[in-house]
């Protein structure tokens, strides 16, 4: 190390420098042996595993993960020409894969995956939407939060507001408190409304940011529902667990002869029917208010072949590797039934967006449910978030979304 450092330090285990060297950025507080110096929470730390340098990165004993690396540069000063480039990195790396219109509107940070842990940041138009899950981050997000709003303004993408979507369970496990509202700095005013329009592979949504899921709206299937519009043409679409229609509305926008939407929650399936009015798509579209699994079972009791093309996108089965298990059988059941209730050429979109359900884990349950319904699958598309949502090696939990394209045969 070329300089003197001015942080205190931690010893870490040899598990968690195995872990460390591997790309991982988390050090739990069981894999912290000693520590020299006032360890602050929400302050930086320098990791040491022996004499050897690790990183630097945010400190919490309240934290189950104690430290969060954000840097393995011992060279690195974290001032605001720090953080400025790193978010300057975030979004030229979004200006080349997703570019175009598609800029528009996507994730500019994607948490670990872009070296910014706990900070998620989505983009919808002039607006952002902003959840911040690490104390760390907390403390210096007005530094983060200026950068985007001057780098994007010199790049002249320029936004008119920051919401906080701080209203997520994971801040309480950090020891912050929850709440989302407009961020307001150096005077000046916030949009008079947190509902925007956007426009992703030609169709049009409303989100709102305020009250929308997660930060308005799920943005990490965009190419998915792409690839669905590709192959709807003609199709008899049905679109399960629709939430806003977008699957949906992707396949009626790309000529589908009829789409039935079905959703659980009432306010889902009217915000797919207002989508659907918005792009002059509602004569071809119907909705279904009704519980997934009940509704495959009643129509593979009736032996119904009213469908050529089923979509699978249902919420996370699991949120822990005890949930496994139970998981694993509900994808399984709804991959059977659809399958069984679709002629042979039809076609399944079928996805998993749980980090604990792994991709070889999806699979066999896939194919599981192949042998039950005595089919064939072709696979025609094996696909991941898109990839504003960068998939960092060494980090598993940044890879999540599985989605994959069959034709039975």
């Amino acid at each position: 190390m070329k300089q003197q450092r001015q942080y205190p330090k931690v010893m870490i285990s040899r598990k968690a420098e195995r872990s460390v060297k591997a790309g991982h950025p988390w050090i739990f507080g069981e894999e912290i042996i000693s520590s020299e110096g006032e360890l602050q929470d929400g302050g930086l730390v320098d990791v040491f595993a022996g004499t050897s340098f690790m990183g630097t990165g945010f400190y919490n004993s309240a934290s189950k993960i104690s430290v969060r690396l954000i840097s393995r540069n011992a060279n690195d000063v974290f001032d605001d020409r720090f953080w400025r480039r790193r978010v300057a990195y975030a979004i030229r790396y979004r200006q080349t894969v997703m570019p175009g219109a598609d800029f528009a509107c996507c994730r500019l940070v994607h948490s670990e995956a872009d070296q910014m842990p706990g900070l998620t940041v989505d983009r919808y138009g002039s607006l952002l939407s902003v959840q911040v899950a690490c104390l760390g981050m907390e403390l210096v997000k007005h530094t983060v939060y200026r950068a985007f709003w001057d780098v994007l303004s010199e790049m002249g993408e320029p936004i008119t507001g920051i919401f906080e979507r701080n209203d997520s369970s994971l801040r309480t496990l950090e020891g912050l408190p929850e709440y989302k509202d407009w961020y307001r700095f150096d005077g000046r005013p916030v949009p008079d409304s947190a509902v925007t329009e956007i426009c992703e592979n030609g169709v049009r949504y409303l989100v709102d940011v305020e009250n929308g899921q997660k930060t308005g709206f799920f943005l990490d299937q965009k190419y998915n529902r792409a690839a669905v519009g590709r192959i709807a043409s003609g199709k008899r679409v049905l679109d399960c667990f629709t939430h806003a229609g977008s699957f949906g509305l992707n396949a009626a926008l790309g000529g589908a002869e009829h789409v039935t939407c079905v959703d659980i929650s009432r306010a889902a399936i009217d915000l797919a029917k207002e989508n659907a009015r918005r792009n002059g798509l509602e004569g071809n579209m119907d909705f279904i208010c009704e519980d997934v699994f009940d509704l495959l079972t009643r129509l593979a009791d009736q032996k119904c072949r009213d469908y050529d093309l089923i979509i699978l996108d249902p919420p996370a089965f699991t949120k822990s590797r005890r949930e496994v298990r139970d998981a694993a059988r509900g994808y399984k059941e709804i991959n059977l039934k659809a399958m069984k209730l679709l002629p042979r050429g039809g076609y399944l979109a079928t996805c998993s967006c749980s980090h604990f359900m792994t991709d070889e884990l999806f699979r066999r349950v896939l194919a599981e449910a192949a042998k039950d319904a005595a089919v064939s699958l072709r696979q025609i598309e094996a696909r991941q978030q898109a990839p504003d949502h960068p998939i960092l090696w060494g980090v598993p939990e940044t890879e999540y979304l599985k989605f994959y394209l069959f034709q039975v045969v």
